[in-house]
């Protein structure tokens, strides 16, 4: 599959939805990725990325931005916070926010530093013990605590379980987002972003279906 089959699909998804052409952001999933994978994406022109640790995207886009021009550049996987102000000062936004600590500490930095990534909550909508991510029931209440310290929060995540229909989470997670007032929703992955496109999702994850599996 290649990136233009992927805005294709997209663009086809976004139609049959009803929605404008555009509506979608697509995210190419580069993390693990080796350089002669994602530079031939760099080169079709594509700029908005996706990594999930802080410390592979600080050896990598650096250098790439330099040559390219700006990158978007998204954290989707979790973060801790002692890498937290790396974190703001390589990403646009930050997919992952999911606990008090870490909404006090970035509303902290974002005062010393004077800017702040989006910020989107991201939600254990499967309510999986080994997933990180706030639980539904509480994702209310935390959203509150987040926007009291002015964070800029945008939106709401969520990442299914793998042997689970993603459906009725991505209408959970579209739920949660609408009635807190965050209209982005981030979900939907290689093999169902497409259901995602249906429920709403403004931001697609796409790795292998770029790139091809991970090494």
């Amino acid at each position: 599959m290649s990136l233009s089959d992927i805005r294709a699909r997209i663009t086809a998804a976004e139609t049959t939805a009803g929605r404008a052409s555009g509506s979608v952001t697509l995210i190419a999933v580069s993390k693990e990725q080796p350089e002669e994978r994602v530079l031939p994406v760099l080169q079709a022109g594509q700029r908005v990325f996706g990594e999930n640790r802080v410390q592979d995207a600080a050896r990598k886009w650096p250098e790439w931005s330099g040559q390219f021009g700006a990158i978007d550049l998204h954290l989707l996987g979790p973060l801790q916070t002692n890498k937290a102000r790396q974190a703001m000062e390589l990403f646009q936004s930050i997919h992952s926010l999911d606990r008090p600590k870490l909404a006090r500490t970035l509303a902290r930095l974002a005062q010393e530093i004077g800017h702040c990534p989006n910020l989107f909550v991201q939600v254990n909508t499967g309510a999986e013990p080994q997933k990180a991510g706030i639980l539904p029931a509480d994702a209310d209440a935390f959203i509150a605590e987040a926007s009291a310290l002015d964070l800029p929060l945008v939106g709401v995540m969520c990442i299914p379980p793998v042997n689970e229909d993603p459906a009725p989470h991505f209408a959970h997670l579209a739920d949660i987002g609408a009635r807190n007032g965050l209209p982005k929703l981030s979900m939907g992955m290689s093999d169902d972003f497409e259901i995602a496109i249906a429920h709403g999702a403004t931001h697609v994850r796409v790795g292998s279906a770029i790139f091809g599996a991970r090494e």
